[in-house]
């Protein structure tokens, strides 16, 4: 994944001034070391930048303040090493707006039984300073995640790296723009959606192109370059004899390099992380974009077809959580069932644009039908998803909100070859199974546009939805179809009444 954003987290350690000068220097040395400890195990995907002990009002709401303004500051990380009184914390809290983990760890993990007096005992309160703190952030309903353990274990050293992935996503939102080409697809409901609404809950802005400005890049592509990217997708994948330089078509192949090339070329002049195109909209485009798509969505962007831009910041955001993680992130549609009650299956893909990150090997790059918009035949990658745990995500609009929703499923290889299925696919199974999962996923008003990932887990999506301030449904092999519905009566009267219990 190339456009990845590397911002940074700051370590922030609250104390006081009444333990004396050589415990606060402790407490310093103290969490200094966890940072540099933290930071050298390889295991956290963010830098982590060691700020001053806190241990006054003033410096508190100046940091806060300072971290509003820090554009490569994507959250605070706070951990109170011994008693900080929570009052001191308010008038920077209720200014803060970055992400919080609240780390309720401690600078030893083993207590030295016999040798506990009570200097050891004032130096080492993270106990009582967390409660404290644990506290005011309810108090002032701050959105946080909160870890516990030895900042040593690699568990807990995996929850915080989770987090940092989530809050590098969510400040890639910041100020992110989302382009479509057209509309959405005429009469669709689920791909609309208040924009206005969406920037000011997550950051990211939406706006349209007409596709004549994407006709005048490619019309900028000079033939050397398409010569290029063809024979580089020679060396790299599978390409069908008649696609090939000499083959018959490949003109065709050229072309999809033609637009792969002013489509990244208009992306990074406008500075874009992600993008719709319809094939209700293709004025002046003779294919609608598919190998395109899918190299571009591999390179990092978000996409969703049809105009879905909720989808496509879904897709945007779970492609920089996973950048640096195995596995693969896609754009996805549950497309039709296996309802043999020997075994439940779906069958997901979508016309063409499935990102090959998830290809269980090296993608055939082949040309065919599309079947429906009335356009030139487009090449796309044909290729199977691998084996394995992942998740669909998806992003309502329900009118006075927004809901992300959740199905855990796990990815198995077709039970029979698809020979005349010229697109690339997933097979999964639902969890818990697919009758209570695609009845909640209904009862949710889930849409059939997701976001797909091996990578990003179920603690990624709760963290960003914990951040954003919106609704998460899950469904896991936990999911009961009763429970599940209570649950969503429940959330449908807590943010009806939740922005009047909003951050005081």
């Amino acid at each position: 994944m190339k456009n990845v954003p590397t911002p940074e987290i700051w370590f922030i350690t609250g104390s006081q001034h009444l333990y004396g000068e050589a415990a606060l220097k402790q407490v310093a040395a103290n969490s200094s070391k966890i940072v540099e400890a933290l930071n050298a195990s390889g295991r956290l995907p963010l830098k982590l930048v060691f700020k001053p002990v806190l241990t006054r009002p003033e410096e508190i709401r100046a940091l806060c303040l300072e971290a509003n303004g820090a554009a490569n500051c994507a959250g605070l990380a706070i951990w109170c090493h011994t008693f900080s009184p929570s009052k001191m914390w308010i008038n920077g809290l209720i200014q803060l707006r970055k992400p919080v983990l609240h780390f309720a760890t401690q600078y030893n993990r083993d207590l030295p039984w016999s040798e506990i007096d009570m200097d050891f005992m004032n130096l080492n309160q993270a106990a009582h300073g967390d409660r404290e703190h644990g506290f005011i952030h309810t108090r002032l309903r701050l959105p946080r995640k909160v870890v516990v353990g030895h900042w040593s274990d690699e568990a807990v050293q995996d929850r915080v790296a989770a987090w940092m992935r989530v809050t590098r996503a969510w400040s890639d939102w910041q100020g992110g723009k989302i382009v479509r080409f057209g509309d959405n697809m005429r009469y669709v409901a689920v791909t609309e959606g208040d924009k206005v609404a969406a920037e000011a809950k997550f950051g990211f802005s939406v706006n349209t192109h007409g596709v004549g400005d994407l006709v005048a890049a490619l019309g900028e592509v000079r033939d050397a370059e398409v010569t290029a990217l063809c024979s580089e997708y020679e060396e790299l994948y599978h390409v069908a004899p008649v696609l090939c330089k000499g083959g018959d078509r490949h003109d065709v192949l050229r072309y999809n390099a033609r637009q792969e090339l002013g489509l990244r070329a208009f992306l990074e002049a406008g500075n874009f992380i992600g993008f719709s195109d319809t094939f209700e909209d293709l004025h002046g485009l003779t294919q609608l974009p598919g190998l395109a798509v899918q190299r571009l969505m591999a390179d990092g962007y978000g996409f969703a077809g049809e105009g879905d831009w909720k989808t496509a910041a879904i897709v945007r955001a779970m492609k920089v959580m996973s950048a640096d993680l195995p596995g693969g992130t896609s754009f996805m549609e549950d497309y039709t069932y296996e309802l043999n009650p020997a075994g439940q299956l779906v069958l997901g893909s979508h016309m063409l644009e499935v990102c090959p990150s998830i290809a269980a090997g090296k993608p055939a790059i082949e040309v065919h039908p599309l079947g429906i918009g009335g356009k030139d035949d487009p090449a796309r990658f044909v290729f199977d998803a691998h084996p394995g745990a992942a998740i669909n995500v998806a992003m309502m609009d329900l009118g006075n909100r927004f809901r992300l929703l959740v199905n855990e499923v796990d990815v198995i290889a077709p039970s029979q070859p698809l020979p005349k299925l010229p697109v690339a696919r997933a097979v999964w199974k639902c969890r818990p199974d697919l009758k209570t999962a695609v009845a909640a996923w209904i009862y949710a008003g889930g849409t059939h546009h997701t976001g797909f990932s091996y990578a990003v887990t179920t603690e990624y999506i709760e963290d960003l939805a914990e951040i954003a301030g919106v609704e998460v449904a899950v469904i896991d092999a936990e999911t009961r179809l009763r429970e599940f519905k209570q649950q969503l009566r429940n959330d449908e009267i807590y943010y009806h009444l939740a922005p009047g219990l909003g951050r005081l």
